[in-house]
């Protein structure tokens, strides 16, 4: 007996929900580590800008790159802990050797740059993704951060005075040189699935 075309369809839809279905839980539980993750990537954006910019105002650049260098890293694992997530930064052209991005990190960075070079807005920028991290099942996620205004003064093109202080504090520093609107680097969080 032929099937009509009514049928058929009906028939593919339904195969279709059914698998939207099945697939249902692990996409909630992905959306709740995303979620987490654009939280704790959004709060240490706020932190590190809010703390960045009043530096600069009370005592200009170099204060500004002291206190980055004194500060940001704590600040970091202040809201890893407060999150409970892996969150941190890194960048292709890092100044502080801590943040040095793995080969899974170096990758989506590479992504974003060429994005951003298609025409995406760097401040649009995310990826993530489930891996197998060491035998755990680990969500990935990756923040671009744009260079924006403030930050311009110690990653864009840098005073001699201000450039031999960051080479003081960071002797390998690849950092300098952006523009306002790059990809200065991205936030990148690891939350172990349950």
């Amino acid at each position: 007996m032929k099937m009509s075309l009514f049928h058929k369809r009906a028939q593919l839809i339904g195969a279709a929900l059914l698998l939207c279905n099945s697939a249902a839980p692990t996409l909630a539980a992905d959306a709740v580590e995303l979620t987490a993750s654009r939280t704790a990537a959004g709060e240490l954006l706020k932190v590190l800008k809010g703390d960045m910019e009043k530096a600069l105002q009370s005592g200009g650049p170099i204060n500004a790159i002291h206190f980055c260098n004194e500060n940001a890293q704590k600040l970091t694992q202040e809201v890893a802990a407060k999150h409970g997530v892996d969150v941190r930064r890194t960048s292709l052209r890092i100044r502080n050797p801590k943040n040095q991005p793995d080969a899974w990190e170096t990758a989506v960075l590479k992504a974003f740059d060429e994005r951003h070079a298609a025409g995406e807005a760097a401040k649009n920028l995310e990826h993530y993704e489930v891996v197998d991290a060491n035998g755990t099942k680990t969500f990935r996620y990756m923040k671009a951060i744009p260079l924006f205004g403030p930050c311009y003064n110690c990653h864009g093109a840098v005073k001699p005075e201000l450039r031999s202080e960051i080479t003081r504090l960071y002797p390998d520093d690849q950092a300098v040189g952006f523009e306002v609107g790059d990809v200065r680097g991205a936030f990148t969080v690891q939350i172990p699935m349950k």
